[in-house]
């Protein structure tokens, strides 16, 4: 396994990260979180006090929208709140590829051969 990689380590990062993993479904934030340390291959650690505010500030520049789930049919729990991707949101997420693209090649071969 992959050396473990923490909230900071991906800080500037992490908006991108979530901006894409709801690209594909919306889902409500430990979703998120799941999802996220999953497509890590076991070495992202993530925990939610790292995301939720991440969420919230997707949330206040308009780029994920949320809405209450109507009822939980089928689990224990109070309602969960699920985010989803906008159209603004996706065009940021592809600024973001660009950026972490970019990011890669250009730092990549300084630290050791990345790109």
């Amino acid at each position: 396994m992959s050396t473990p990689i923490e909230g900071n380590q991906v800080r500037g990062h992490l908006e991108t990260m979530i901006l894409s993993i709801l690209e594909s479904e919306a889902a409500h934030g430990f979703e998120v979180v799941k999802r996220l340390c999953a497509a890590g291959n076991g070495a992202l650690e993530l925990k939610e006090g790292t995301v939720y505010p991440v969420l919230y500030r997707l949330e206040d520049a308009g780029l994920i929208r949320s809405k209450w789930e109507k009822e939980t049919t089928g689990r224990r729990g109070p309602r969960r709140k699920i985010y989803q991707l906008t159209k603004r949101g996706e065009r940021q997420l592809n600024a973001g590829r660009a950026q972490w693209k970019s990011f890669v090649e250009t730092i990549g071969p300084i630290v050791g051969g990345v790109a």
